[in-house]
């Protein structure tokens, strides 16, 4: 998966920025970022403070790891019906 350029705390000091009333196409320019990024981090990160953002990544890639083993395990699970003859 794709790392951010950002940290919680960049993403965050850019929102404020925009709050403050900084043009968003001059904020997007200064740190090299499209508009659509602004955006998108406007919507999933709005009124969250950084420790709230580190928290919710902690919490997306834990929930990206038990995804990942219930797949693991369903697959292992056919197989073995499969093996058994029971389907």
């Amino acid at each position: 998966m794709k790392t951010s350029r950002f940290t919680g705390v960049q993403i965050m000091g850019i929102l404020r920025q925009a709050e403050d009333g900084i043009p968003v196409l001059t904020l997007c320019r200064e740190h090299q970022m499209s508009s659509a990024t602004f955006y998108k981090w406007r919507a999933k990160y709005g009124g969250m403070d950084a420790s709230m953002i580190s928290e919710m990544k902690g919490l997306e890639d834990e929930n990206r790891r038990l995804k990942k083993m219930f797949a693991e395990l369903s697959m292992q699970n056919d197989l073995l019906r499969e093996a058994l003859g029971k389907k």
